[in-house]
């Protein structure tokens, strides 16, 4: 064990003491924390508050699992599934519009875009709807998925706007989506399918409400 390991224990045993030139040590040896494992001397100081994490988030599950049917219908009862969803699309359409206005002002598909709107999608779910349960996750995935397909097909409408000298906005309206799949197929890549995946990972797994070990003890 390393020290900080036998400190953990120390910190929370009766035995302990404070020596000044050698940090905290056992007061039945005088000396510093020598077990590995289990100190069969470790007494359990009551008074000592166990320090609980307030900053790395737990799983979903795991605080669902943990918690009574009586707090997580409270939980459950501060839900926004509207306004999740409201606020994720907008921030999806939002993402899409940028991706095709970069890529065609650079002429360079920058696929890490799909990166930013997956989080970007994922958080804004999170903050607006204290969700819970799955359906926010799976929501948040697939809002992210469409949005970065759709800043895909902004794209293509922004170069062919480019090359025939049209405005954006006529090119849109003068497309024929009956050509929305065949053209979106033949600008697909590999890599699309790997930035899409980021994208839907990220909109499902930040759009549920985050808790810490400090807030499921309160909970609780």
């Amino acid at each position: 064990m390393t020290r900080d390991e036998q400190l953990a224990f120390c910190k929370k045993c009766l035995n302990r003491k404070m020596d000044f030139q050698k940090g905290i040590v056992c007061s039945i040896t005088g000396e510093q924390a020598t077990f590995q494992g289990d100190c069969s001397d470790f007494k359990l100081d009551e008074t000592v508050k166990e320090e609980l994490n307030s900053v790395d988030p737990i799983e979903t599950d795991t605080v669902i699992a943990q918690l009574s049917d009586d707090v997580l219908v409270n939980l459950r009862s501060e839900q926004n599934f509207g306004m999740a969803l409201t606020s994720g699309i907008a921030v999806g359409l939002a993402g899409a519009i940028l991706w095709g206005a970069i890529t065609v002002a650079t002429n360079y598909q920058i696929g890490y875009m799909a990166i930013a709107i997956g989080a970007g999608v994922g958080f804004t779910m999170r903050l607006f709807g204290k969700g819970i349960d799955q359906i926010f996750g799976i929501s948040g995935g697939i809002i992210a998925v469409l949005s970065c397909v759709i800043g895909n097909f902004f794209s293509i409408i922004g170069f062919i706007a480019t090359s025939e000298g049209l405005g954006y906005l006529e090119t849109l309206f003068m497309f024929d989506f009956a050509y929305f799949i065949p053209v979106m197929t033949e600008t697909f890549s590999g890599m699309d399918i790997f930035f899409y995946a980021i994208a839907g990972y990220e909109g499902y797994k930040f759009s549920f409400r985050v808790f810490t070990e400090q807030d499921l003890a309160s909970l609780k």
